[in-house]
This record gives C-alpha cells, sequence and structure tokens, in this order.
C-alpha cells in the first residue's frame, strides 16, 4: 500500500493536477490550501477512488499556522508521509525594482521561499523516521535566468533552486529524494494572480502558442516520483514547444 503525498497549494492550477495524478496512482493524499471550499470540491472529486484523503486549510506564510495544520494529522497518517510536494507560490506584480510594492515582495518572499521551508521543516522529521521519502519543489525558468521586471519573484525560484540543492545535500545520508522542477509558461491562474485580477492582461500572456498545461507538470512530477529506488530526478526544466527561454516565446501572427 503507498503512502501519502503531502502537496501545498492543492486547490487549484499544478497542485490540483498534481493531486488529481498521484491520487489516480493509488497515492492517499494530504492537501493544502488556504481555501477550503476548493479543498472540499477536490475530496469529493476524489472519493470514488480507494484512497484516503486529508484536507489542511492553511497558508505557508505562517509557520504557526503550518505547524499547527501538521501535528493535527494523526500519528499513523504523519508516519506514512512519503511524498512532499512544495507547489504553493506565486509572483505578484511586475515592474522596474524601483517601483516595486513591498507588499507584493512580501507575498513573493513569505510564500514563495519562507512557505518552503516553514512546510519542509515541519515535514521531513517524518521522511528522516523512515529513512527514505521524496521531496518535490516547484520552481520555476525564472529559478533559472532572469528577465526585466521579473527581480523579486526571479530571486524567490532562485532560491527555491538553491535549497533543492541545499536540501539534496542535507538530506542525502536518510536516503531522501529531492527533485527540483522548473516550469516554463503555464496556463494557471498565474497570470491572473500576477497581474491582480486583470483578466484581459493575463489572458494576452498566452496569446498566440500554446502554453504548458497543469497536466504537464503534473506528469512530470509522477515521473520523478516513479523511478525506481536508486534513481534521483534531481532537476527538470520543461518549456512549451515555443518557448526558448524566459523571454523569447514564438507567438503566431
Amino acid at each position: 500500500m503507498k503512502g501519502y503525498a503531502f502537496i501545498t497549494g492543492a486547490s487549484s492550477g499544478f497542485g490540483e493536477a498534481i493531486a488529481e495524478t498521484l491520487a489516480n496512482e493509488g497515492y492517499n493524499l494530504i492537501i493544502a490550501a488556504r481555501r477550503t471550499e476548493r479543498l472540499e470540491e477536490l475530496t469529493s472529486r476524489l472519493s470514488v477512488l480507494p484512497i484516503d484523503v486529508r484536507m489542511l486549510t492553511m497558508d505557508v506564510r505562517n509557520e504557526a499556522e503550518v505547524q499547527k495544520a501538521v501535528s493535527s494529522l494523526q500519528e499513523d497518517v504523519q508516519n506514512r508521509i512519503e511524498i512532499l510536494v512544495n507547489n504553493a507560490g506565486l509572483a505578484v506584480g511586475r515592474g522596474p525594482i524601483d517601483q516595486g510594492i513591498s507588499d507584493d515582495w512580501d507575498r513573493m518572499i513569505d510564500t514563495n521561499i519562507k512557505g518552503l521551508l516553514y512546510v519542509t521543516k515541519a515535514v521531513v522529521p517524518f521522511l528522516k523516521k523512515q529513512q527514505h521519502g521524496h521531496i518535490v519543489n516547484i520552481a520555476s525558468i525564472a529559478g533559472k535566468e532572469v528577465y526585466p521586471g521579473g527581480n523579486v519573484y526571479c530571486a524567490s525560484k532562485h532560491a527555491v533552486d538553491a535549497l533543492s540543492r541545499s536540501m539534496r545535500i542535507d538530506l542525502i545520508s536518510y536516503g531522501i529524494k529531492v527533485t527540483n522542477i522548473a516550469p516554463g509558461a503555464a496556463e494557471t491562474e498565474f497570470s491572473l494572480v500576477r497581474f491582480k485580477g486583470d483578466q484581459a492582461t493575463a489572458d494576452s500572456v498566452y496569446d498566440g502558442y500554446d502554453a504548458l498545461q497543469a497536466q504537464d507538470i503534473a506528469d512530470s512530477v509522477l515521473f520523478a516520483v516513479t523511478r525506481p529506488a536508486h534513481v534521483n530526478i534531481s532537476d527538470i526544466t520543461i518549456m512549451p514547444t515555443a518557448q526558448a527561454s524566459a523571454t523569447i516565446v514564438h507567438k503566431k501572427d
């Protein structure tokens, strides 16, 4: 029997697709996000499968909230966590550094970096206890290169890339795998959040080419976590065919 996959940001986008994909492979789930109603909808859809689904309503930016939520899990569930997918993340705003809004910076740093740290710190003891497990950090092409107006978001995702590499060193003696997945342009709620609800601007990001879909990232996660015990996929950079770099995308006229 497979253990539990703990997925943050599971209420939409990559997280939701990852949860559904792993559930269909027989993994039990711990799905975490801020939006309880979205978690309930996902749990309802997955109820037809012979798996156990636990919901945790929490904001990864709040360390006390993360600790309380993880501690609320029954001990037998905690001790069967095999996979942690640090998916919760966002971009807010885009523009020159001198025009940045400090609240936007705080949201990105608190979610993309500190949130990942808080959840990892809370969950890793259970993986170490078992002497195996797998952490998947959802990074970004913005963690591989920078682009105009991306400053703080790029910095936060470079931090995720660095943390993935350092986690791999810290946890190697416990048999814990660490995979960094860096998506390029993907059509999810990402741009809608970045542009603060401006649907027209968000949609224009994906005009003229086929962007990645959430399922593409979920498939990459599934591939990584289903390799043999002696194989660790350290890093995956995945972009749509029309994208050559963070800034070069071929759009059809």
